[in-house]
Parts: C-alpha cells; sequence; structure tokens
C-alpha cells in the first residue's frame, strides 16, 4: 500500500505541482489528497465518518481548487484547534458552491469536524452546526489559551 500511496504522490505532483506536499507547505506524514468521494467507497465512508465526527475550529491556512465538474472540488488546508487543547494542520476535501468559493479567505475561521481517533489530519467542514455551538467552542478555546 505505501508504495501505491508513493507512486500516487509522485503522479498527482507531476499533474497537479500546486498540490504536492510540497507546494502545501507539509511533510511527509500528511496525508495527499483523498480520492473522489463519488468514485471511491472509502473515500465515502471517511466522509461519513467525519461529518459524524467531534467538532473543532479551524483557521484557513490555503485551498487550491482540484476540479469544476459541476461544483468547485476545493481542498482547503486549516490549522485547527480541539476543545481538547490538540491543535494540528488539517486538510478537507469539500464540494464548495461558487458563492462559497468566492467567500473563502485566509485568516478565516471555519467549524470542522475531525476524527479524534483517528488523527489522520482529515477534516471536514462542519455545515450544519448550531452557530450557538460554535461560539461556545470558541469561548472554551479562548478560555483555556488565555489560562
Amino acid at each position: 500500500m505505501f508504495g501505491f500511496s508513493r507512486k500516487l504522490d509522485d503522479l498527482m505532483s507531476q499533474l497537479r505541482p500546486d498540490l504536492s506536499r510540497e507546494a502545501l507547505g507539509v511533510g511527509p506524514s500528511f496525508p495527499g489528497i483523498a480520492p473522489n468521494p463519488l468514485l471511491s467507497g472509502a473515500a465515502r465512508q471517511r466522509v461519513a465518518a467525519l461529518r459524524a465526527g467531534r467538532l473543532a475550529l479551524g483557521t484557513l491556512v490555503d485551498w487550491r481548487e482540484v476540479s469544476s465538474d459541476g461544483s468547485p472540488r476545493v481542498v482547503l488546508m486549516l490549522d485547527v484547534e480541539t476543545a481538547d487543547g490538540i491543535a494540528f494542520r488539517g486538510i478537507a476535501d469539500e464540494d464548495l458552491t461558487i458563492t462559497e468559493l468566492t467567500r473563502l479567505e485566509q485568516g478565516q475561521t471555519l467549524p470542522v469536524r475531525y476524527r479524534p481517533t483517528v488523527m489522520d489530519h482529515s477534516v471536514a467542514l462542519a455545515r450544519n452546526v448550531d452557530p450557538a455551538q460554535v461560539q461556545e467552542l470558541a469561548d472554551e478555546i479562548a478560555r483555556r489559551a488565555s489560562s
């Protein structure tokens, strides 16, 4: 599996140099771009698990458009902070509307979901979360940071 993953990374860096690990500014342990969830059963399972994951806050670092078939598929790179005080660089593979894409801005804080049992840097935007819940999480993170 590792050999296949390395070959896929090499191919990806040739086809889309802007999506290579070096261009994204991440090391070798950072996950590559996930297979398209519309075509891969494993990717659909990962997305479903992330959608049910634990809530955290992510600060948008950068993004890249992967495809524009229908709605734009975008890879978002975020600095994520959890309620437990864990901070990590996360990557979200999302289908966005044109409106959502035009509203992306570096430094923007977005609610995300992650899988605490896996911690593979994969996150998903928490689109249907209650704003009060997001504010409560932000307050909790701020209190911990000031302590």
